[in-house]
């Protein structure tokens, strides 16, 4: 399946959880910054990007325990190549959604990364925000 195909089935098969977050990300809404649903950035698929800010917003339902390596390769991936990644619970989105409105707000007024950091040997897991077996903290 091509990648524009691939992102709308994305797009189309949502959960409640990133309905709700692309609704107020939507439009520039949020500081004025843009976001994309369901990008392409390399191999992987965004859940929501900023690319003006380089940030990458990703939402985690109850899969994530069973897909927590596969999240911290492609987090790190991401930090390699410039991104900054923000995790949050679809249950955070659902229940507290100012809260998480309220720290991308705070992720999009920081600078982004100036460009790709340099290439790591092997691909190791990293740290992304809001994911226990990645440990918190920003991307």
């Amino acid at each position: 399946m091509r990648g524009v195909e691939f992102a709308r089935n994305l797009r189309r098969a949502s959960t409640d959880a990133e309905q709700r977050l692309w609704h107020r990300l939507r439009g520039a809404q949020l500081h004025g910054c843009k976001f994309r649903r369901q990008h392409p950035i390399g191999p992987w698929f965004a859940d929501f990007a900023c690319i003006e800010r380089r940030l990458v917003v990703e939402l985690d339902g109850g899969q994530h325990v069973e897909r927590a390596a596969y999240d911290c390769r492609r987090t790190e991936w991401l930090r390699l190549a410039g991104w900054r990644v923000a995790r949050f619970w679809d249950n955070e989105v659902l229940k507290e959604m100012d809260a998480v409105l309220e720290r991308i707000a705070s992720l999009l007024l920081e600078a982004p990364h100036p460009g790709p950091l340099p290439a790591m040997r092997g691909e190791g897991e990293g740290g992304d925000a809001h994911s226990p077996a990645c440990g918190r903290g920003p991307g």
